[in-house]
């Protein structure tokens, strides 16, 4: 038996998401379709994380078991050559039995970039908002997220993980002519909670919500929130660390 790593990166804008789902277009789906032929075994990978439907990945990691002989250089060919044009393999290997893309990253970060000019070639890689965002100000609202919290308030009702206690490491934000890039690392991340973090703090940078909204979602986990979800457009699962 062999394990094998895959670091490959994606444009998400039509994808139903990175996961497997019947007669869905996905990420994985489209990778494994192409994999089963070419090892001619029923192919089921591992990743490090899930990607909801428009969101991209500047990388992704994933593993897999095969029994097939196929050399690296054979599958890398087969891959570079099969796959849609919004899949680009960027490094394959071969790992030691017990890696595991999923378990073992020491942390992730994602990267969320809102921009207030209109243009109809980015729609889908960039959210539009209808102002501009001050930097400071914005990051003044998502600085309490930072740290160890329970996020229960912060995942989609769906959300099949065990535990909803996470820590954000650290929240970086950067001015690009007309865009704010948001960048978040963390150990691991519950079923939608960038969006949702992102769509809390914009709610609260335009008034719509009170300015400790956020802060009582953190403190206040097992009561009942309003959850508003960003769009996915500019979500972009941006690394991966062993």
């Amino acid at each position: 038996m062999r394990n094998i790593k895959i670091t490959y990166r994606y444009d998400g804008s039509m994808f139903y998401g990175s996961q497997r789902q019947p007669e869905k277009r996905t990420v994985q789906g489209e990778i494994e379709k192409l994999l089963n032929i070419l090892l001619k075994e029923e192919i089921n990978m591992i990743s490090s994380g899930r990607t909801d439907r428009g969101v991209h990945a500047l990388v992704q990691v994933s593993n897999f078991f095969t029994s097939s002989p196929i050399p690296l250089d054979r599958m890398r060919y087969a891959l570079n050559r099969g796959l849609p044009l919004d899949i680009e393999l960027l490094d394959i290997e071969e790992v030691d039995l017990e890696f595991n893309s999923r378990f073992l990253p020491k942390s992730r970060a994602y990267r969320y970039i809102m921009t207030w000019k209109r243009n109809p070639f980015e729609n889908r890689y960039t959210t539009y908002v209808n102002k501009k965002i001050e930097k400071d100000k914005f990051f003044e609202i998502m600085k309490p997220l930072i740290g160890v919290h329970d996020f229960n308030n912060f995942r989609m009702s769906d959300c099949g993980s065990k535990t909803s206690v996470r820590e954000i490491y650290s929240i970086d934000l950067f001015e690009e002519d007309t865009k704010l890039i948001v960048e978040i690392r963390g150990n691991s991340f519950l079923k939608s909670q960038i969006r949702i973090m992102i769509g809390t703090a914009l709610e609260i940078y335009f008034g719509n919500r009170d300015k400790n909204y956020l802060i009582d979602m953190l403190n206040n986990p097992e009561k009942k929130y309003i959850k508003k979800v960003a769009d996915p457009f500019g979500l972009y699962l941006s690394e991966v660390n062993y």
